[in-house]
């Protein structure tokens, strides 16, 4: 357990809600950087300086899910729990892959990045990235979010869910762009 509390001492995650990235910094050093898809409009992610408080990596939604009917098809992809149901269809909770946990109900994790803010207040990221960050962040890690996203409309082309692409720190202020999976 003291190795653990030395670890989330030495790692901290900044989120910068203005250029809609998260930094993982590891004994003073960015060692990682995703782009993310923070709280749209009406649902703004919290600012502030947090820790994380729970992982989970299968965690589903207790907010927000959708609605497939009874052929399977989604006829409601922004339900809630008390959302009517069709007679044979059902209702499914949001996944949240890879959920770390900073504010009540609001965390990163693997998600679609659609080029701007888009969740309820979570931090989603391309779920490579999440992997990693979730792999080396933990109980305990500080994460301090910055910026706004005030008159923020776009920031980068959509990034669908399953993107391979991870940014990594080579040097101190040269960015390196890792390719994995096909190109």
């Amino acid at each position: 357990m003291v190795g653990n509390a030395r670890t989330a001492a030495a790692t901290r995650v900044i989120i910068n809600l203005s250029d809609q990235s998260a930094s993982l910094v590891e004994r003073g050093r960015i060692t990682l950087v995703s782009p993310i898809a923070s709280g749209k409009p009406g649902w703004q992610t919290p600012t502030g300086n947090f820790t994380i408080f729970n992982k989970d990596v299968d965690h589903r939604s207790q907010s927000f899910g959708l609605v497939v009917d009874a052929s399977g098809r989604v006829v409601n992809p922004s339900a809630t729990p008390g959302t009517r149901v069709p007679r044979g269809g059902h209702y499914e909770p949001a996944p949240m892959p890879y959920f770390m946990e900073f504010s009540t109900a609001v965390g990163m994790h693997a998600g679609y990045l659609p080029g701007y803010p888009a969740s309820h207040g979570c931090v989603r990221m391309p779920r490579d990235l999440a992997v990693q960050f979730f792999q080396r962040v933990q109980i305990g890690t500080p994460v301090t979010v910055i910026g706004s996203t005030n008159n923020l409309t776009r920031v980068r082309k959509a990034m669908p869910i399953s993107q391979t692409v991870s940014y990594v720190m080579s040097r101190p202020a040269h960015w390196t762009l890792a390719q994995g999976g096909r190109r």
